[in-house]
């Protein structure tokens, strides 16, 4: 296992807020705790990216809202209006879930078209698109990671973390082969110590989604100080 250097690794960390009884209090939290510590983004229901937004004034964090969740199963156009709507607020990432329940009836236009519209609502802007890989076959996996790769999105992502399991490295590892190199990998769901956060990014993750940041980087301290 390498070790990366905590300052490395708080890069590749999203941190996550995204309980449905998240107070403002615990956003203004969340977003002092990512400038402390240097994660990439923190990542937030969509309702909550004003408030972030105001937080993070001129800061070098990214804010990102997730679009469509934990379900997915939402109407299309209604999930493009809530990209379109997260980024003029502040957003400047989307996570948006695909529609599980097409993928799994193999209506792979329609699951195109969900993520296309919404691609297109984001314009510039990075979109993740969420498979849900506990609900998924592997062969539904590699469906939903070769439309995604073929329209060009930022990343794929494993989970919500809503569901019964999150992200296995099998997942991340299958995902890295069938998107190459052209496309991020996010592991989320599950990823709560320096080891997991570690073996996830050398199985192919190039960012983390977790609620246990703070945790995961005091343990790369740690070792990097050889303790």
């Amino acid at each position: 296992m390498k070790n990366l250097q905590p300052t490395a690794l708080a890069s590749y960390i999203d941190h996550t807020l995204l309980a449905p009884d998240a107070s403002r209090q615990q956003v203004r939290t969340l977003c002092e705790e990512a400038l402390e510590h240097g994660f990439y983004s923190v990542c937030l229901n969509s309702a909550q990216v004003p408030y972030a937004a105001a937080c993070l004034t001129d800061a070098a964090v990214v804010i990102c809202a997730v679009v469509g969740f934990p379900l997915g199963a939402g109407l299309s156009d209604t999930k493009a209006f809530e990209a379109r709507r997260a980024i003029e607020a502040g957003a400047r990432e989307i996570d948006m879930v695909l529609n599980i329940g097409w993928l799994k009836d193999a209506l792979l236009d329609l699951v195109r078209d969900d993520i296309a519209l919404v691609q297109q609502a984001c314009g510039s802007v990075p979109l993740k698109v969420i498979l849900e890989t506990c609900l998924l076959t592997d062969e539904q996996k590699i469906q939903a990671c070769e439309i995604c790769r073929d329209l060009g999105v930022a990343f794929v992502k494993t989970s919500t973390g809503f569901s019964h399991r999150g992200a296995t490295l099998e997942d991340v590892a299958l995902m890295r082969k069938v998107v190459g190199e052209g496309v991020g990998v996010k592991a989320s769901g599950g990823v709560r110590d320096y080891p997991t956060a570690v073996a996830m990014i050398e199985a192919g993750a190039t960012r983390l989604g977790s609620s246990s940041g703070i945790a995961i980087v005091g343990a790369g301290i740690t070792v990097a100080n050889g303790y």
